[in-house]
């Protein structure tokens, strides 16, 4: 087998980005409009519908393909008709992302005093959103010959010191095993686990004179914060040709905050 640069590209494949038509910085309309670029079709998918159609819009207007769905990740229903949706307008999927995600909306109260409601509702978005998510576009991957799903973990997962991090690092979990379960498939499973981004949602949790990016600032091998393109040629390698031998791994992509050996 010999190397082409051609392998990145990603011409003739759909992919579904979830969390795509949110705040307007974000990490989410990177992957869109990365993947975009790179000759895939994508289903821009979001709670915000107006968000996601904004997303689509700028794509097609680019030279691309897109498709704006409203889509709620929690609800099966809603994913099963966002899958059908894609299918629908461009022939099935290929690429899923699992970007969509609690994070600034998220409770932050310890373990003692934390509500079940809330515990409950950040597992049924960072979770089962992507259980649902994968499910409702596996069948249409086995039956085009095999598929890609990135999940978006981070690295606040890595160690876990609250409901965030906790609900990123079982995401881990469901990567592994969503990877050997469906590998015969020709189905690759992996996660990001992005550092700080300058994300809109990312520097209104964490601003730039926050203690916590101080403390980065001091830690990271490079730099605390990247931008949300940063992360898109991690997100383009696990999805193309040129990652069909990578599966069941979390890629950190943060400038050196988190080591792993």
């Amino acid at each position: 087998m010999t190397f082409s640069l051609d392998q990145f590209r990603l011409d003739g494949k759909v992919a579904v980005i979830t969390g795509a038509g949110g705040r307007g910085n974000s990490i989410g309309r990177a992957y869109a409009m990365g993947l975009a670029a790179a000759g895939a079709a994508i289903v821009v998918a979001d709670l915000n519908g107006d968000g996601a159609q904004a997303v689509a819009d700028e794509i097609k207007a680019s030279g691309g393909k897109a498709l704006g769905v409203q889509v709620d990740v929690a609800d099966e229903a809603s994913t099963l008709a966002m899958g059908k949706a894609a299918t629908a307008e461009f022939g099935g999927v290929d690429i899923l992302i699992n970007n969509a995600a609690l994070m600034v909306d998220i409770s932050y109260d310890n373990c003692e005093t934390i509500s079940l409601e809330a515990w409950n509702k950040a597992f049924a978005v960072n979770l089962n959103g992507a259980l649902l998510c994968a499910r409702a576009v596996i069948p249409s991957m086995r039956e085009r010959g095999g598929g890609r799903i990135i999940n978006q973990t981070s690295g606040g997962a890595f160690p876990a010191t609250g409901l965030y991090g906790i609900s990123k690092l079982a995401l881990v979990g469901l990567t592994t095993t969503l990877a050997k379960q469906f590998g015969k498939d020709k189905i690759t499973c992996n996660a990001i686990a992005p550092g700080n981004v300058t994300s809109d949602a990312g520097k209104m949790l964490v601003p730039d004179d926050s203690p916590f990016i101080q403390f980065l600032n001091m830690t990271c091998a490079l730099r605390a914060r990247g931008a949300p393109e940063e992360l898109v040629g991690t997100a383009l390698l696990l999805c193309s040709e040129a990652g069909a031998w990578i599966s069941g791994q979390t890629i950190h992509v943060d400038g050196g905050w988190v080591m792993r050996p």
